[in-house]
């Protein structure tokens, strides 16, 4: 029997952990889980709110949920928040869509560590897939438009993304894990602070190399799958100095290059079908922040102002298909950013926040070279206006180099009724989604299809109300929210196909509703639902990949101080997608739902071991048509970190809640 590298390196791992094991110190309990009161958030104002203040529908992941269902990619997190639908064509690395309360996929604004992350080279999508999770502090999820704060791409929603920071004395993890599809994973970072100084420097790699994703029923007779197989390396630094009371600076940078190899498809026939070999992607992002913080008049009048850089680079190599072997398929572009906020602290519950934006968008040889500006500025006011009303109310002004104005605005209020702890919440507000530079200026005359220089934005208005109430001093707490989104001008073929036209209007209307029970501190359980009506107001017909119905249930429960497991159920309900090919442009799939459990337990002297089974019953579903996502895989590994004592007064201060300001503050 020839065994693969990680099972050996397990092995000797697991002769170390049995030597170690005596005198392990008790794990402390968990956190407070997400959506519960006591939960503090940045995106939904952009000033760090207790959540019970905010009217606006957000979502918290953090850093001790993701480790404790040992979460390894971003897509993995998201799929059990409630309003979202995650699409991966197949396996880890696979491209990976969020459709947002029925918005389409490029209508979510993302940030990683205040840096705009959204692909200006590809008409202002993210892929959620190429987002590993290990440094990650915590995910703020906020449904709703959101461009009176954020700006464009923002017409559906946000989703902040935060890494983590170092502080205390100096610790060290290490992290090795292997498993099925033969999976070999290995991350360690370094971080604390000294003195002034914090530091974070983290370093992942992933390699999943056998992950089956072509159903053998597409193939053509004869011919034998090719699994896909994809490998990721990311490196981040989080570091920050504060040089006096009053003025400090920080610098994120995030790195990440990875391949994927592929089965794509082969057009040289109709309808197509599966190519015979591989096509390979090459991925390349960076995001990087410098940002400097002053605070005058003893902190009434605090300054932030920063400078931030995104490039995308993602390179496709197709197969030859008997026609002689394609170019590359490029894609490269970047983005600069100046910006500047300031927080009025004007009384004791009323703040007024400041903001100004210069962005530019740049496509670089995809095929062409084109660039956008972009010049922002906004303002919100965040009161209590009376006791246990609270209400934030901003508006925006983008200046559009491309196609002049756009304003739009927001309004959140939100009540606490006395003595029943019930929490009245609502929003209204307007989104845009300003056209990418490949939608004005990309042509494809060998299809005779050409861009449209004078496209205008995507636009937005929505609304929800909703309520949550806890009982038995926050045991048990329950909530349900209705949503309504009108969105127009949508981007869409024109009518012969042969470029594109604002002419597209939709409807999404929806309910979300939750309950969560924590019996102890042992012992929480959290159920989700998500219902979603998305319609073309043209044709009438049900928008694609927008599931009516999804629900999930979690479980974190900790028998004793050492041992913590999780178990997590999706469902997804039927949805109206195309096959591969889209040579049936709608067909009904079917529902599907997933189980995965996980379990840790703390050997003691700073080691953990765990192991975890995704897709728990092997249920085989394809999301979306065509794209087989993976059945049962079972993986275990070993974490270690080492704390360093304290060496300066005050280092000893630990990062219990695993927290990490966002940079934009």
């Amino acid at each position: 029997m020839q065994y693969r590298p990680w099972f050996i390196a397990l092995c000797l791992l697991a002769e170390a952990f049995v030597a170690r094991a005596e005198d392990a110190p008790a794990l402390p309990t968990d956190s407070t889980a997400e959506g519960e009161e006591g939960e503090v958030v940045v995106s939904a104002t952009k000033i760090e709110t207790p959540i019970d203040q905010l009217g606006s529908s957000v979502t918290v992941i953090n850093d001790e949920e993701i480790a404790r269902n040992q979460w390894r990619s971003l897509p993995d997190a998201l799929q059990t928040v409630p309003g979202l639908n995650i699409v991966q064509t197949g396996g880890p690395g696979g491209k990976t869509s969020v459709f947002m309360r029925g918005s389409n996929s490029n209508h979510t604004k993302v940030l990683i560590d205040g840096v705009d992350a959204n692909d200006p080279s590809q008409d202002g999508v993210f892929d959620f897939g190429q987002v590993l999770t290990w440094d990650v502090a915590r995910v703020e999820v906020l449904r709703g438009p959101q461009s009176s704060l954020y700006g464009s791409d923002a017409l559906g929603g946000v989703i902040n993304i935060v890494t983590k920071k170092g502080e205390g004395p100096p610790r060290f993890t290490g992290f090795l894990e292997g498993g099925w599809f033969d999976t070999f994973n290995q991350s360690a970072s370094a971080s604390g602070s000294i003195a002034h100084v914090n530091y974070s420097f983290n370093v992942a790699h992933l390699l999943v190399d056998d992950t089956p994703v072509t159903p053998l029923d597409l193939l053509p007779p004869g011919r034998k799958r090719i699994n896909d197989s994809y490998e990721n390396t990311t490196l981040s630094t989080k570091l920050g100095a504060d040089l006096t009371d009053a003025f400090g600076f920080d610098v994120v940078a995030r790195y990440t290059d990875s391949t994927l190899f592929f089965t794509g498809d082969d057009f040289s026939v109709f309808p197509s079908v599966p190519a015979a070999k591989q096509s390979e992607q090459h991925a390349q992002q960076l995001f990087t922040r410098g940002q400097a913080h002053l605070a005058l008049f003893d902190g009434a009048f605090g300054n932030t102002v920063g400078i931030a850089y995104t490039l995308y680079r993602t390179e496709i190599q197709a197969p030859d298909t008997g026609f002689g072997l394609p170019p590359p398929n490029l894609n490269h572009g970047d983005r600069i950013k100046f910006d500047w906020q300031g927080k009025i602290t004007l009384a004791e519950d009323h703040a007024l926040l400041l903001g100004v934006e210069d962005a530019q968008d740049r496509l670089l040889e995809s095929p062409i070279s084109a660039e956008n500006d972009n010049i922002a500025g906004f303002a919100e006011l965040q009161s209590e206006i009376v006791h246990d009303f609270f209400a934030a109310g901003s508006v925006r002004y983008d200046e559009n180099e491309r196609f002049g104005g756009k304003a739009t605005w927001r309004i959140a209020p939100s009540y606490l009724v006395p003595k029943l702890g019930t929490k009245l919440k609502a929003s209204y507000g307007t989104g845009f989604k300003a056209p990418s530079l490949t939608q004005l200026f990309v042509n494809f005359p060998a299809f005779n299809f050409f861009a449209n220089p004078n496209l205008k934005p995507e636009e937005s208005e929505g609304y929800d109300i909703g309520f949550e109430q806890p009982l038995a001093d926050d045991q048990v707490r329950f909530g349900a929210t209705y949503f309504h989104n009108e969105i127009k001008n949508l981007i869409n073929p024109n009518a012969t196909f042969t470029s594109l036209e604002n002419v597209g209007r939709a409807t999404t209307d929806g309910a979300e509703v939750f309950a969560s029970l924590s019996l102890t501190d042992r012992f929480k359980f959290r159920a989700d639902y998500t219902y979603t009506d998305a319609t073309d107001d043209t044709t009438r017909l049900e928008l694609l990949r927008r599931p009516k119905h999804r629900a999930s249930f979690k479980v974190g429960w900790r028998p004793i101080d050492r041992l913590a497991l999780s178990a997590t159920l999706l469902y997804v309900g039927s949805q109206v997608d195309g096959n591969r090919s889209f040579s049936i442009p709608r067909l009904n799939t079917d529902p599907y739902f997933v189980v995965n459990v996980a379990a840790e337990y703390d050997v003691g002297k700073g080691i953990t071991v765990f192991a975890r089974a995704d897709n728990l019953f092997d249920r085989r579903y394809q999301d979306p048509t065509g794209f087989q996502r993976p059945g049962f895989g079972f993986f275990t590994g070993a974490r270690i970190t080492l704390d360093t004592k304290a060496s300066t007064p005050g280092a000893n201060k630990v990062d219990t809640e695993s927290y990490s300001k966002e940079t934009s503050k």
